[in-house]
């Protein structure tokens, strides 16, 4: 089955919890079990939370969200035209934040909980994650195993 949804909202943070609910809810048309969907909520979360808090500071700008459902699997594309990253590879260490308060954990937690997920950024042009998860279940029928 192939299907597909894209949703613009302004980054404020009850946008975050909408987010979440928008994503369990279109990624539950796959046989993921309740732990995967939590795994994938969490995740879309932290996306959401970097585009409101780091990605426009002091201003409410544009947040996109594009889910697709193809070959068995899903992807999860967040993109923001805010501040974008200058360093990558920092910014994915763990306990690195730019904001002193924050843990730092939100790109760990995206990366350890999805199969795939790759950050581009550009400074002064806005940041797109893309994160992907196939079902447990289909990868077992599949015979394919997951190097998580």
């Amino acid at each position: 089955m192939n299907n597909y949804l894209k949703l613009e909202f302004p980054s404020l943070p009850p946008n975050v919890g909408l987010a979440r609910l928008v994503v369990a809810t279109f990624a539950s048309q796959l046989e993921f079990t309740l732990a995967e969907i939590e795994e994938i909520r969490v995740a879309v979360s932290e996306a959401v939370s970097n585009c409101v808090i780091h990605a426009y500071p002091e201003i409410t700008g544009i947040v996109v969200l594009s889910l697709t459902i193809e070959d068995s699997g899903l992807t999860i594309q967040i993109t923001d035209y805010g501040k974008g990253i200058v360093d990558i590879e920092q910014a994915k260490q763990a306990t690195f934040s730019t904001e002193p308060e924050h843990m730092g954990l939100g790109l760990v937690f995206m990366e350890s909980f999805m199969d795939e997920m790759e950050l581009k950024s550009r400074p002064q042009e806005g940041t797109t994650v893309t994160m992907k998860k196939r079902p447990e279940r289909g990868l077992a029928d599949d015979g394919i195993s997951r190097n998580n």
